[in-house]
């Protein structure tokens, strides 16, 4: 069979990208066998079986899980014979034959160049750089594709998911939560779709925030096309992330397997706007499995757009308008630093560090019981428009509140 990632066009950010495709019968079987001979080379390491096992049918994470309780090891799952397996707890016929017969079916060293060539990396379970959250779920993923990297600031992340098509109204309102969550230092999960997930990446983008985009395709199709751009500024300020190999198509199995992870890699999901019958409900009722809190912003009463939002907040979603009602959920969670310590840390939850501006404006309002800003320009010497933005900044950190009559305090 020919390797039709030969054909794909080159891209400076995504090399290698090819926008979605009808799928063929099975587009991830790539022979490794001519005459008999085996070519890829054994023994392998951890790594490389994991990203074969990946590749086999019939085979997810619950199965490998049992694989690895019986075996002890990944490279021993794909050297044991059709009967070992077959005395494995839940391992029928099919997959049995599917395991032990992998070299005849999938093509890993193919895999694995084109890994190598797209700049990607792979990241397993037992690696620290896998997500916390994600890791503590039922069924989390045998192996993470990643384009950019992964971060420990990400065990404080909120996911925020909602409808493809959607409304101004909604639009906006995901890029401000969005945008606030960054600037605070929570990494703003989602699925880089249409509508509600695209502001949202971008909400937290213009906050010189982390984000990362989960693809319910294989890490070089980009979908929709229109975000090849999007992608590229994610994997620079975060990480573009699937678990599925390379030339996957979406498909209506792939988005439902794309939504459990968004729900686990987060400690919240916030549902923006969304139909009864909306991708983020099941991203929602994932959450909800997991334990995970479920936030809902609503909408108009006569919209369909807002018959999901409504829907979850009658169930016991939280009803979100701000994002405070975010962050004080999650006050307890945020642990005391997400960086190395430093002589301006606030201590305010989770952890921010101020800006010289923004510590001679709070200077100024910890002298103070109330202070007007016409007072902080004075006692600061800075032009009335940096104090402006100071202030805006030191209140939605939530270290200081803003009194009636423009007068403002501490937040203590």
């Amino acid at each position: 069979m020919t390797d039709r990632s030969d054909n794909l066009g080159i891209n400076k950010g995504f090399p290698n990208l090819r926008v979605p495709c009808p799928r063929s019968s099975n587009p991830l079987v790539y022979p490794l066998v001519a005459r008999g001979e085996i070519r890829y080379p054994s023994p392998m390491d951890a790594r490389e079986a994991f990203v074969a096992l990946n590749l086999i049918e019939h085979v997810g994470p619950v199965r490998v899980r049992q694989l690895l309780d019986f075996f002890g090891d990944a490279p021993a799952v794909l050297g044991a014979s059709k009967r070992q397996l077959l005395q494995v707890q839940g391992i029928g016929e099919d997959t049995a034959d599917a395991i032990a017969g992998w070299e005849k079916t999938i093509g890993l060293g193919a895999e694995l160049k084109r890994i190598e060539a797209f700049g990607c990396r792979i990241v397993i379970q037992s690696d620290e750089e896998y997500p916390a959250l994600l890791r503590q779920i039922y069924d989390p993923p045998i192996v993470l594709y990643v384009k950019g990297a992964l971060s420990p600031k990400d065990k404080n992340a909120v996911a925020m998911v909602g409808s493809r098509q959607t409304t101004h109204y909604g639009l906006e309102s995901a890029r401000k939560l969005a945008y606030q969550l960054a600037y605070l230092g929570v990494t703003v999960v989602s699925g880089g779709a249409r509508g509600i997930d695209t502001a949202a990446h971008q909400g937290a983008l213009a906050a010189n925030g982390r984000t990362v985009s989960v693809l319910g395709t294989g890490i070089n199709i980009i979908f929709p096309p229109e975000n090849l751009e999007l992608f590229e500024r994610i994997a620079a300020h975060g990480a573009v992330i699937t678990q599925f190999p390379f030339n996957r198509n979406a498909d209506k199995q792939t988005f439902p397997i794309r939504n459990r992870i968004i729900a686990g890699m987060a400690l919240g999901t916030v549902v923006v706007e969304a139909h009864l019958a909306s991708g983020a409900m099941i991203t929602a009722n994932f959450a909800n499995e997991y334990g995970r809190q479920v936030f809902a912003v609503p909408g108009r009463i006569d919209s369909p757009r807002s018959k999901g939002c409504h829907e979850l907040i009658k169930r016991g979603a939280k009803l979100c308008e701000s994002v405070e009602d975010i962050l004080s959920e999650f006050e307890y969670l945020f642990p005391p630093t997400n960086r190395p310590p430093s002589p301006n840390q606030t201590g305010v939850l989770p952890a921010l560090e101020l800006s010289e501006t923004e510590q001679k404006v709070y200077a100024v309002l910890k002298t103070e019981d109330e202070t007007s800003i016409d007072e902080v320009i004075r006692a600061s010497g800075l032009p009335p428009s940096t104090v402006s933005v100071a202030l805006l900044s030191l209140e939605m950190k939530r270290i200081i509140k803003q009194l009636p009559g423009k007068l403002f305090v501490p937040n203590r």
